[in-house]
């Protein structure tokens, strides 16, 4: 779909004309995770041989990949709702969340940046020139990644409590008692995130698509259960009154569903035919080549861990603090405000993601064709493309928040105060979908370009301005405001990133359409208008009525759908021409089938 978009919107603009033979075809499956697109280099890495396979198996992978991708976003956004009932939004649940945010962060850092962008390349090439078809670079790939993935995961848990006290400064008596147990446990996690990582990439480079996509869900699912089981044992829970029983419950489930998923992966490997023979002769092997490639790289993930670092010490101080100061703790911690990211990026997972999987290879191929000023009208296209749904998106995100959250959320030990705090936080969230999309289509413009350094240098000053206004956060807002806020600071990243980026690619592009752009922004959010205002007047409207979820699905229902009308019918009128055009080409495919 996102192909013929940007061709029809060629098509209806006024001196462009469609570029023949300059729009490869594409297929979803050489993209591999696209909820893993967010890294430089990313796209495209976990391709294999896939552009070689027949056009059946391109299709019968795309299925499989698809289905898989939509049960796992399910399954997941189940496994949140099923902790939040079981651990709320404040001390514990804060603990919790820490402390099994604490081994990803750790593999990033050290290997998964490298793994997903540079591995997963040299693993391809390899098999493609070496005589044995890259069996003996698989051997010692796997070999050094399990080696070095065990010395990390006995040394983090080794080094569980300095972790939580980096991560979690303020954390003290129970609650840094209960973190800490459950990172012991939790950091078990490195080696089997990595086993899952090598095995998925080793599995895409064979065409096999079907298990990385689908084993993420067994995982899911022995997290919902785990959370259950937690929720009927404990009740309501605190770090005061949770025992170490019920916590170990928690961290080895959490852990068992990681486990299944490697497992799960490694068999699949197995059964497509790898052998492990361990190999530990790198002299030749290419494997330091790879390593050196990968400085810049290091750069974006160090960067990106450095802000997951003021982020989190930001948020649980603020929970711990609230908590001191005898304020309301709901939702004043980490937990809300992880929940309300998680709700977010949904617009541009959803959305954006598909125009950037479509767009790449095009770019790519103009730049290979030296034709930068196509480059530029793609990117002028697809920003206009996810702006079409992202702005009407963001603007009910904002009036619906509240009454979405309460009605998700508040369950078990999560009230309907920690939903409303949860709500609030996405309110601010949503204003920074357009600079957080912006900032991504600009990165895969430069990734087209064959240019990782100049990203990776943007990231240091966008981070800064994140860091500090995170930090002054701590001094200058109220206890229960600091995480409300904290999206702000979140955004200035984007905001800082999307200028920078925008000036230098002004200049290497030789404009970046930006008329066209803004007057495509303006004109969407103000057919938003009209219906953002009969949206709100039906929240509050359908408030008066008794009772929390009947009259929040009654009042997100009727808002919802008759608002979508309203802004169709207004960017028609005031003359929105991607709106229209997006319409036409829906209805077009629709009719085709």
């Amino acid at each position: 779909m996102p192909d013929e978009f940007l061709d029809a919107v060629e098509r209806s603009e006024p001196g462009t004309e469609p570029e023949p033979g300059l729009h490869p075809d594409h297929d979803p499956s050489d993209y591999g995770d696209l909820g893993t697109a967010d890294r430089p280099g990313e796209e495209g890495n976990e391709i294999g041989g896939a552009a070689h396979s027949a056009p059946g198996n391109l299709l019968r992978s795309s299925a499989i990949m698809a289905a898989g991708t939509v049960v796992s976003r399910i399954t997941g956004f189940i496994r949140t709702i099923v902790l939040a009932a079981a651990l709320g939004t404040q001390l514990l649940g804060d603990a919790y969340q820490t402390a099994n945010m604490v081994p990803f962060a750790v593999y990033d850092l050290l290997i998964g940046g490298l793994l997903a962008s540079v591995f997963v390349p040299f693993l391809v090439k390899r098999k493609k020139q070496d005589a044995d078809g890259g069996t003996a670079t698989e051997q010692r790939l796997f070999t050094v990644v399990l080696l070095v993935l065990t010395v990390m995961t006995m040394a983090a848990i080794a080094a569980a409590e300095w972790l939580i006290r980096i991560y979690a400064g303020d954390f003290t008596g129970p609650q840094h008692d209960a973190a800490t147990l459950l990172a012991r446990f939790l950091l078990a996690q490195i080696f089997f995130i990595g086993a899952s990582g090598i095995a998925s990439a080793m599995l895409n480079s064979r065409n096999r698509f079907g298990a990385p996509m689908w084993a993420p869900v067994l995982n899911n699912l022995v997290i919902i259960g785990v959370g259950v089981m937690f929720l009927v044992i404990t009740g309501p829970a605190t770090p005061d009154s949770v025992t170490d029983g019920q916590l170990t419950l928690l961290g080895v489930g959490t852990a068992g569903g990681q486990v299944l998923q490697a497992l799960v992966l490694v068999w699949a490997l197995f059964a497509a035919g790898f052998r492990w023979r361990p190999r530990l002769d790198l002299r030749g092997s290419g494997l330091g080549e790879a390593v050196r490639t990968a400085a810049w790289m290091l750069v974006y993930v160090g960067v990106a861990q450095a802000g997951l670092l003021v982020t989190t010490n930001v948020a649980t101080r603020a929970g711990v603090r609230a908590a001191q100061e005898g304020e309301s703790v709901a939702g004043a911690g980490i937990t809300a405000y992880q929940y309300a990211s998680m709700l977010f990026q949904l617009p541009y997972a959803i959305i954006a993601v598909s125009v950037i999987t479509a767009l790449l290879p095009r770019m790519s191929a103009h730049v290979a064709d030296g034709r930068k000023d196509l480059v530029r009208l793609d990117f002028s296209r697809g920003l206009r493309l996810s702006a079409v749904l992202i702005v009407p998106l963001s603007v009910a995100m904002i009036v619906f928040a509240i009454p979405f959250c309460v009605m998700i959320y508040a369950n078990g030990n999560t009230s309907v105060e920690d939903a409303r705090s949860i709500g609030r936080i996405l309110m601010v969230f949503a204003v920074m979908l357009i600079p957080f999309t912006m900032f991504q289509l600009q990165m895969r413009v430069y990734y087209a370009l064959g240019d990782t350094r100049t990203p990776s240098l943007f990231a240091l000053p966008a981070e800064a301005a994140h860091a500090a206004l995170a930090v002054a956060l701590l001094f200058l807002a109220p206890a229960q405001l600091i995480v409300v806020l904290l999206p702000i600071a979140y955004g200035s990243y984007y905001v800082v990133g999307s200028a920078l980026a925008w000036r230098g690619l002004r200049r290497r592009l030789n404009g970046m359409d930006g008329r066209r752009i803004l007057r495509t922004l303006l004109l969407l959010y103000a057919a938003s208008v009209p219906s953002a205002l009969f949206a709100i007047a039906m929240a509050l409207g359908f408030g008066l009525l008794p009772g929390t979820l009947l009259p929040n699905l009654l009042g997100m229902a009727t808002g919802g759908a008759v608002g979508a009308l309203l802004f169709v019918l207004v960017a028609k009128r005031i003359g929105v021409t991607e709106v229209t055009t997006f319409l036409e080409m829906v209805r077009s495919r629709l009719l085709s089938r």
